[in-house]
C-alpha cells in the first residue's frame, strides 16, 4: 500500500518465458494458502519471483508473488493514497489468501526535521502511551473547543516488534544491509539504479543548510592560512618534499566524500501519524508533533486504514520534511531503502514462529 508514484519496481508480471537480467525465472507456483506474509512494497526486493495465481471475481488487487529469506510473500500495491483505499486493499488480500499471518506495510512518508533526513527510514514501534501510528484527523472537540485526538491504533504484531528490536542490536554489532540489498538489486535491474539504488546526485536541503552554517569566517581563515603552510614549505624545500602531503589531503577529501555519498542509511523507530490529507505545511506539521507530545517522526497517508484490524508494522522512507517545498525526486530511493529494511527485517523473523501466529482473517473476524 506503497503511496510511492507508478514505477519500474511495483509494474505488473513480466511474461513468464522471457527471461532476461531484469526479469525474474518464475521457478514455481504454489497455493494461495501457502503464503504467510502480505507486503505493500517493491518486487525487485524478491529473492524468487512465483508464477501468478487466479484471484476471486470480486478482488480487484494486483498481486506479485515470491518469497523472500523463506517466506512465501504476496504484494499488492495501492491503487490510490489514503485511508480508505489502504483498507480495501487489505481486506480483499486476507480475504483471498486466509494464510496471511501479517502484513508490511511499506512506502514513503513525510520526515519530521531535525529527527529525521531525506533517504532515512521510519520504523512505527510504540511510544509513550501510543501504539505506534495515530490517526492524526480523528479526534473530538470538548468544551472549550480543544481538539482531542481518539486514534491511536493497534500495536505492530510481537514477532515484528521482536525482530525489529533485534535488527537494533545487530546494526550496533554489524551494520545494516540496506546497502548490500541495494546493490544488488542494481545488479540485478540496473535500469532501475539511477532513482532508486543510488543518492549521488539527491541533496537534502536540511543538511546542506547545516554544512553552510558551520562554515564560519574562521574557518576560511583557518583554511588560507594551511594553504599558505603549505605554499611556504613548498618554496623552500621543493614540491617533491610536499607532494606526498598533497596526495594524502586528495585521497582523504576523496574519501569522506564517498562516505558522505555512500553513507549507511538511518534507521529510527517510534511513532508515525497517517491521516487522509497531506500534510505539506512546516507550521502544521510542527503542530502534529506538538499535540502528540514531540514524539512525531513520520506523517503518511495509509496506515489509518490498516492498524486497527490487520495486524502489521509500518516502514517509510523520508522522501520529503511534509512541508510547501516538498521534495519529489527522492521518492523512488525512500521507496528503495524502505523495501530493503523489510527485507532486512523478514530475515530475523523464522518462518515458524510466523506459522504459530493466529491468521489475519481470524484476528479481524474476533473484531
Amino acid at each position: 500500500m506503497a503511496e510511492s508514484p507508478p514505477s519500474q519496481l511495483e509494474q505488473s508480471e513480466s511474461p513468464q518465458n522471457n527471461t532476461t537480467p531484469e526479469t525474474f525465472p518464475c521457478r514455481k507456483r504454489i497455493r494461495h494458502d501457502a503464503y504467510t506474509i502480505g507486503w505493500t512494497a517493491a518486487r525487485a526486493m524478491l529473492d524468487e519471483e512465483h508464477e501468478p495465481l487466479p484471484t476471486p471475481r470480486n478482488d480487484h488487487n494486483a498481486y506479485s508473488f515470491g518469497s523472500i529469506c523463506g517466506h512465501n510473500v504476496v504484494i499488492a500495491c495501492l491503487p490510490n493514497m489514503g485511508t480508505n483505499p489502504a483498507a480495501t486493499v487489505a481486506t480483499s488480500m486476507i480475504n483471498t489468501f486466509q494464510s496471511i499471518r501479517f502484513g508490511l506495510m511499506v512506502g514513503i512518508g513525510g520526515g519530521i526535521p531535525s529527527k529525521v533526513n531525506l533517504g532515512d527510514v521510519v520504523v512505527s514501534q510504540p511510544v509513550a502511551d501510543y501504539h505506534g501510528v495515530v490517526q492524526w484527523d480523528m479526534g473530538k472537540l470538548e468544551r472549550g473547543g480543544q481538539f482531542v485526538h481518539t486514534g491511536s491504533l493497534n500495536r505492530p504484531p510481537n514477532a515484528l516488534l521482536n525482530a525489529s528490536n533485534l535488527l537494533k542490536s545487530n546494526y550496533e554489532m554489524y551494520g545494516s544491509k540496506i546497502n548490500e540489498y541495494l546493490d544488488d538489486v542494481e545488479r540485478r535491474f540496473p535500469r532501475l539504479a539511477p532513482k532508486y539504488t543510488r543518492r549521488q546526485c539527491l541533496e537534502d536541503p536540511l543538511l546542506v543548510s547545516k554544512r553552510r552554517r558551520r562554515t564560519s569566517t574562521e574557518d576560511h581563515f583557518m583554511s588560507n592560512l594551511w594553504q599558505t603552510v603549505i605554499t611556504l614549505i613548498a618554496y623552500l624545500l621543493g614540491l617533491w618534499a610536499i607532494s606526498p602531503v598533497i596526495e594524502e589531503n586528495k585521497r582523504l577529501s576523496e574519501k569522506a566524500e564517498e562516505a558522505q555519498t555512500q553513507r549507511e542509511v538511518t534507521v529510527h523507530h517510534g511513532l508515525i501519524a497517517s491521516g487522509n490529507k497531506v500534510v505539506k505545511d512546516a507550521q502544521s506539521r510542527d503542530s502534529l508533533d506538538k499535540a502528540f507530545g514531540g514524539h512525531l517522526l513520520c506523517v503518511e497517508m495509509e496506515a489509518a486504514g490498516l492498524m486497527n484490524d490487520f495486524p502489521c508494522i509500518v516502514i517509510r522512507g523520508i522522501c520529503d520534511y511534509a512541508e510547501s517545498g516538498k521534495e519529489k525526486s527522492w521518492q523512488e530511493y525512500a521507496a528503495a531503502v524502505a523495501a530493503a529494511y523489510a527485507k532486512e527485517l523478514l530475515g530475523c523473523v523464522q518462518p515458524s514462529v510466523v506459522d504459530a501466529e493466529d491468521s489475519a482473517k481470524a484476528i479481524m473476524e474476533k473484531g
